[in-house]
């Protein structure tokens, strides 16, 4: 599985990239976000660091770049909702940072989803309940996020593929104080409430 690639960009477009590492060309989705961000790094010509999202089909190897930990654990988040694609992610992180999309959902704005292409008032209703409590904890983030909140993010991520619904993570995250532990550390004592949470 391929988490990320560094390298010289061969070309960028507004939703795509094509990264030179080591003389292979890997050519991947990008959103609106990251490629004005890495716009900024082609400039000076120095490699620059993709963090990545890998879907394996039976007809495509699909690859995906982000400029960030939490732009990719958003994608990957959204992917699993049911009905919302890898392009219908992209548009959204396209139209908001992970921080806007954030606020939308904590406002609950349907009206601000469905300015995404290929959002509808049903689909945005979908994401608002499927991601309710996801980001807690982001909008706080939004001028400085830390490597403490991307290590949250992705100790959420881990809880979930371990069949933990989104809501029941985020209460247990919220009665612990989770500075300068590392993913590991959360996902263990997560854990443990999780489960006295199920006894109970």
């Amino acid at each position: 599985m391929i988490v990320g690639l560094r390298g010289v960009i061969e070309d960028l477009q507004a939703t795509f990239l094509e990264l030179n590492v080591g003389g292979v060309i890997y050519g991947l989705g990008v959103s609106i976000n990251t490629s004005a961000k890495l716009s900024e790094q082609r400039n000076s010509g120095a490699m620059v660091l993709v963090y990545c999202t890998q879907i394996i089909r039976e007809d495509s190897h699909l690859l995906f770049g982000f400029a960030d930990r939490i732009e990719r654990l958003s994608f990957e988040r959204l992917i699993k909702i049911n009905g919302v694609g890898p392009k219908v992610a992209l548009a959204i992180l396209s139209t908001y940072t992970p921080q806007e999309f954030a606020e939308i959902l904590q406002n609950k704005d349907i009206v601000a989803l469905q300015r995404v292409p290929g959002i509808g008032a049903k689909g945005a209703g979908k994401i608002m309940v499927d991601l309710a409590g996801f980001f807690d904890g982001l909008i706080a983030q939004k001028d400085s996020p830390n490597i403490a909140h991307n290590e949250t993010k992705e100790a959420v991520s881990a809880l979930e593929s371990l069949g933990f619904k989104s809501a029941d993570i985020a209460s247990v995250l919220k009665a612990m104080d989770t500075k300068n532990m590392q993913v590991a550390q959360i996902v263990k004592e997560a854990l443990k409430l999780l489960g006295k949470n199920k006894i109970s």
